[in-house]
């Protein structure tokens, strides 16, 4: 069984800054991708930041020089930093991870986490 788990939610001025973390742990082989999502209020999901190999990163035009995504291989952790905030960043934000579970010959599968509410007050 594998769980993703976010935290570092929270409430946050424009301007300031919050670092969310997301812990995969479980029966985990190997990670391909981990990422976060983001879903603002009455919008759908969105992509906000990829990190392939935990070294290739990727983000969304929105958080372009303002949201920093990395992780930590050895504790399966992804992280996303996250600066000079505005309001329209308020969303539950939701880390996943695309990975095999319990050995080599299982398939890449995509795991979500349960979500995490960032609210950015003007």
């Amino acid at each position: 069984q594998v769980q993703l788990v976010e935290s570092g939610g929270g409430l946050a001025q424009a301007g300031g800054s919050l670092r969310l973390s997301c812990a995969a742990s479980g029966s985990i082989f190997s990670i391909r991708t981990m990422g976060w999502y983001r879903q603002p209020p009455g919008k759908q999901r969105e992509l906000v930041a990829t990190i392939f190999g935990g070294i290739s990163t990727s983000y969304a035009d929105s958080v372009k020089g303002r949201f920093t995504i990395s992780a930590d291989n050895a504790k399966n952790t992804v992280y996303l930093q996250m600066n000079s905030l505005k309001p329209e960043d308020t969303a539950v934000y939701y880390c996943n991870a695309v990975l095999k579970a319990g050995s080599a010959t299982s398939s890449f599968t995509l795991y979500w986490g349960q979500g995490t509410q960032v609210t950015v007050s003007s």
